[in-house]
């Protein structure tokens, strides 16, 4: 009982914290509206299973125990975060979108970029990674850890859809749309301090 209350409160205190998947289902929320953002929150959660995958295949642990892969992996997620980061802080259009014509991103895209968002998310892993290695026991049966990936996987999609129709209702939608280019810089200079304070930070 110890165990699953320790891996609730870990996932929940992770999941509402402020990273990179958070401006990412943000932006996509007001700017292409509710089907777009919570397309890239089922990504979001999609990406989770795959941290959680490795992990219980035993590549979490090799991880875990490896300081150049995991300073690898880091770097190749924190350049992902600057990359995108970058060209959303460069982005000068102002774009709009006719939602009722479908002219936003496509799902396909949309998935893509949350999956891709927490694959790539040095956070993530280290979540996950973590949580298993350190408060799963080694004794706990395979279907338990199963839930416990799921229930990763399920409360990410849970909080960033609650983000998704907040940001995408229509009057929030409205009003950062009219400030979408100081939103532009404000998200990519997260997104990009996040990715430069991950390459930075002791991989243990």
């Amino acid at each position: 009982m110890t165990e699953v209350l320790a891996v609730a409160v870990i996932t929940v205190l992770a999941v509402i914290a402020p990273g990179a998947d958070f401006a990412m289902i943000v932006r996509n929320s007001y700017l292409h509206g509710r089907r777009t953002g919570l397309l890239a929150a089922t990504g979001v959660a999609a990406g989770v299973l795959v941290h959680v995958t490795y992990t219980m295949l035993g590549v979490g642990l090799l991880i875990a125990s490896s300081t150049a892969l995991f300073t690898a992996i880091k770097l190749v997620g924190a350049a992902y975060l600057v990359l995108v980061g970058v060209r959303t802080f460069r982005t000068r259009t102002r774009v709009e979108v006719d939602l009722r014509a479908g002219t936003g991103l496509g799902p396909l895209a949309a998935l893509r970029a949350g999956f891709l968002t927490n694959v790539l998310n040095p956070k993530t892993t280290l979540f996950v990674v973590s949580t298993f290695a350190q408060v799963v026991g080694p004794g706990t049966p395979v279907l338990r850890q199963v839930g416990y990936g799921l229930f990763m996987s399920l409360a990410h999609l849970l909080w960033f859809a609650v983000v998704a129709v907040f940001f995408s209702h229509e009057r929030m939608r409205s009003l950062m749309l009219r400030g979408q280019r100081v939103l532009n810089k404000v998200i990519g200079s997260v997104l990009a301090g996040l990715g430069v304070s991950l390459a930075l930070a002791p991989s243990h």
